[in-house]
């Protein structure tokens, strides 16, 4: 990504580790656990928990997990982050539209100082985060780091930043059209699972309105795909910890609707890309939670990742931003 412009659109995702050992492993979960807007305890009760237990147990058990979706490209999840900001260059250019576009992970590499170093001197950057939800546990924290790498520029560029597009038009359409492709292929269940990523229910007993987002983009897709109430549900995975998260809770869910028999289909939209949480947590572990409970028919609908029109979604949403009409 060697353009120069004076506008700069920067892409970022969660991160991932460097590579799937327990070194590397250990390094992200301490970069990204230590993030107070991740885990908000008194550092004082949380860092004795992180250091003396979390990152000497859970690094080798993790990397296991990474190791088996690693690809020869190298962590699933940054792949797709590069390649969305290669197609998104791409879409710019062939509009003729004067924009850079680069990418960051808010942990790991490429860290968002790097991000935004590669756009060069932009007096604009649009910054949008791969987080159709907002969270104050994904979103905000990006913006804080934004905010910290910038505070320290002498010339600092002007910032515009996405908080959302959990209800976008185009977003709905693609996630529908993505269903119906799997539907198209594999047959259709009797119930779509639509699955979002936990945060603790104090967060959003706090004021986080993730849950009311994801909520609304269930409600969406339901309505565009033309659902009974019946067939489909919105739940929430990946709890960590004793507390009390934002429920259903995806693997009971997965439980119980294999001991009725019930034969589903499960996505994942608060994901832009897939990563450890879907094709793992979701592909394999859920999957055979829901064949143990008796369960039969199971099919994951991939992540929009790179494909045309969640692309075309993402330069829409950065158009809008500058006021561009076709």
């Amino acid at each position: 990504m060697t353009k120069t412009s004076s506008i700069g659109v920067l892409l970022v995702n969660l991160g991932t580790p460097d590579a799937p050992t327990a070194p590397a492993v250990r390094k992200y979960l301490a970069e990204f656990l230590h993030d107070h807007r991740v885990v908000d305890l008194s550092r004082w009760i949380w860092c004795p928990i992180l250091h003396g237990i979390i990152l000497r147990v859970r690094p080798p058990k993790v990397a296991k997990l990474y190791q088996s979706i690693w690809t020869d490209q190298g962590s699933p999840l940054l792949a797709t982050t590069r390649s969305q900001a290669e197609l998104l260059q791409q879409l710019f250019d062939d509009k003729a539209i004067d924009c850079q576009v680069s990418y960051a992970m808010n942990y790991g590499s490429p860290s968002i100082a790097d991000g935004l170093a590669s756009l060069g001197n932009c007096s604009r950057v649009i910054v949008l985060p791969l987080y159709p939800q907002y969270s104050s546990a994904t979103t905000a924290s990006v913006y804080d780091r934004v905010a910290k790498v910038i505070a320290k520029q002498w010339n600092m560029p002007g910032i515009d930043f996405v908080r959302d597009y959990h209800s976008h038009p185009g977003y709905i359409k693609a996630l529908a059209n993505s269903v119906r492709a799997s539907w198209h292929e594999k047959g259709r269940g009797d119930k779509l699972l639509i699955s979002f990523h936990g945060i603790p229910k104090r967060y959003a007993d706090n004021g986080d309105v993730y849950p009311d987002e994801c909520r609304e983009t269930a409600r969406l897709l339901a309505e565009e795909l033309e659902l009974k109430a019946d067939e489909w549900l919105c739940c929430f995975q990946s709890r960590f910890g004793r507390e009390e998260w934002l429920q259903p809770y995806t693997d009971e869910t997965m439980e119980k609707l294999g001991k009725e028999g019930i034969s589903v289909d499960v996505i994942c939209p608060g994901f832009a890309a897939d990563c450890l949480e879907t094709l793992e947590e979701i592909q394999v572990e859920n999957h055979d939670i829901f064949k143990e409970a008796g369960g039969k028919h199971y099919h994951y609908v991939p992540c929009l990742n790179a494909q045309p029109d969640h692309v075309g979604v993402l330069f829409d949403i950065v158009k809008n931003k500058l006021r561009l009409e076709e």
